[in-house]
């Protein structure tokens, strides 16, 4: 090299090192996407948790415990749990489409929803698919497809019977296209119309058509109390005749007649499972369920739709048949009333909202008398559909399916619109209540189990694919908390507070949730069904 070249050379290597000095040297490529520093990590299987890292790259976690490299973005995590996004199971996030920020869920640490409960789902499910991809939400989505919707559609308006050969067929053609499509099962609303007049036969011919696709049989049994024995009978027989894993909705022990049941209950799944039925079960952590009004009123009452119910209440015999039938059924779950009820959400009349129902009757019917109760029932039906919030569950036996190693944790919830109404709190704090309350309060639950429970074992359960683990390869959706500070703030009284004490929560490696706050972000996807593991 000349002595002028080496001149140059010099020249060029002192202001490189003058630019690196004044901040403006380039900087060397990261290694990871993001990377979470000092967790305490809680990867979801149960097992103890470990300080360490976890590494991002591309949505998914590349690297868990100690290595080398750098992320473009650095997460101090010490003294916060890192596990994986909850799952939530039982959710009724159809208007996920229309509220795609999920901002409930994600306050909540969860990253993934199983739409299509109780019977009810999209009947296209490769179209919700589309959907989803077109307009992406915050949160991944799966579904299950719904035996109402899919009865629906093959019977039309006239539900009181059995199907035919050719209804049946459809029905079973439905679910299969459904299930090709990616719905991880169907599910049944056995209390819900029109599923409440099939016969356990016509179940189990159309669960059959899960067995090769191994799809979950997810059901909203017949009773929940006073035929509970019964009503998880026929989902054993489901589940044994037509070989598919079997699972139960929002497990409980409904009207103070039937509480403290619960050990019999556990050692009738127990001695299905003893028989080869693979039967699971999920739970909201509150004392109250909350479905529609309807509900207080007869199956036969509503068959035909508001018309037809409302040429029945305007026809004397026929209306006091069904006055009798209601009062018959209030005594039997020991009420003189429905005092147990409260409204959470009336369209037509938002001045009842929050108002047990016999507040309600005096407030708009001048008197509280069961009579006028009832009557009031009959306008909310006519006038479209309110939903309210039953109290009629034991905190003794919500802890003792809580403990149960078989027990998820979901909602039952839709996607919340912030003020409207006076829904049930799960919605906001569901998750959040299982980490402050029976976790770090009464201690029911060690955090790692609680994780599980909200993690892997509906994820492996679903058939979710790579998701509910803090593991390598697996996406990267992570809830990163304060477990001396997680807390459900909704109430029943006052339900529309998000949760508290997320630091953080990725949805497929994207920052979601930052310090309790949503960022916008709306990196979910569609989930279809995955192969066992």
């Amino acid at each position: 090299m000349s002595t002028e070249g080496g001149k140059k050379v010099v020249r060029l290597a002192f202001l490189s090192a003058l630019l690196c000095l004044l901040g403006a040297c380039p900087a060397a490529a990261a290694d990871f996407d993001l990377v979470l520093r000092r967790g305490q990590i809680v990867n979801g299987t149960g097992k103890a948790a470990f300080v360490g890292d976890v590494a991002v790259k591309a949505g998914r976690i590349v690297a868990v415990g100690t290595f080398a490299g750098q992320g473009t973005t650095e997460l101090d995590a010490t003294g916060l749990v890192v596990a994986p996004g909850f799952i939530d199971v039982h959710t009724h996030g159809e208007d996920v489409l229309d509220r795609p920020l999920a901002e409930n869920f994600l306050r909540m640490g969860v990253t993934t929803l199983v739409l299509g409960n109780c019977g009810s789902s999209k009947l296209e499910i490769g179209e919700l698919f589309q959907q989803l991809g077109t307009n992406p939400p915050s949160a991944n989505v799966a579904t299950l497809i719904g035996h109402n919707t899919v009865r629906a559609a093959a019977m039309g308006g006239s539900f009181m019977r059995p199907p035919t050969v050719g209804e049946l067929a459809r029905m079973k053609a439905a679910v299969e296209k459904g299930m090709k499509e990616g719905a991880v099962g169907l599910s049944t609303g056995l209390i819900y119309l029109p599923g409440t007049f099939s016969k356990t036969e016509e179940l189990v011919a159309v669960a059959k058509v899960l067995t090769p696709f191994d799809g979950i049989y997810v059901s909203h049994m017949r009773s929940e109390g006073e035929k509970i024995y019964e009503a998880l009978d026929e989902l054993i027989t489901i589940g044994r005749e037509a070989k598919v894993r079997a699972h139960v909705s929002h497990l409980k022990l409904s009207g103070k007649k039937h509480w403290g049941q619960t050990e019999k209950v556990l050692a009738v799944l127990a001695g299905a499972r003893a028989q080869g039925v693979s039967v699971t079960q999920d739970q909201y952590v509150y004392t109250a369920s909350s479905t529609g009004v309807s509900q207080l009123l007869p199956d036969s009452s509503r068959e035909g739709g508001s018309e037809k119910f409302a040429a029945r209440i305007n026809d004397p015999a026929q209306r006091a048949k069904i006055v009798a039938q209601m009062t018959n059924s209030l005594a039997r779950g020991g009420h003189d009333g429905y005092d147990y009820v409260t409204i959470a959400s009336c369209r037509h009349d938002p001045g009842i909202n929050g108002l047990t129902l016999p507040e309600a009757a005096k407030l708009r019917k001048g008197s509280a008398a069961v009579e006028k109760q009832i009557e009031l029932v009959f306008d909310l039906e006519l006038n479209g559909r309110t939903t309210a919030v039953f109290f009629g569950m034991s905190e003794t036996d919500l802890q003792a399916f809580l403990r149960h190693t078989n027990t998820m944790v979901a909602s039952d919830s839709g996607v919340r619109k912030f003020q409207d109404g006076v829904p049930h709190p799960r919605g906001y704090g569901n998750n959040a209540r299982v980490l402050g309350r029976y976790v770090r309060e009464l201690k029911l639950l060690s955090v790692e189990e609680a994780v599980r429970r909200m993690t892997s074992l509906p994820a492996a359960t679903f058939r979710l694919g790579d998701r509910g683990l803090v593991r390598e390869g697996f996406w990267a959706d992570l809830a990163v908390f304060k477990a001396d500070a997680v807390r459900d703030e909704a109430t029943f009284k006052d339900p529309h507070h998000y949760a508290t004490g997320f630091r953080w929560v990725l949805v497929n490696g994207v920052v979601t949730v930052d310090n309790d706050r949503h960022t916008g972000a709306r990196a979910g996807v569609g989930v279809k069904r995955a192969e066992k593991r």
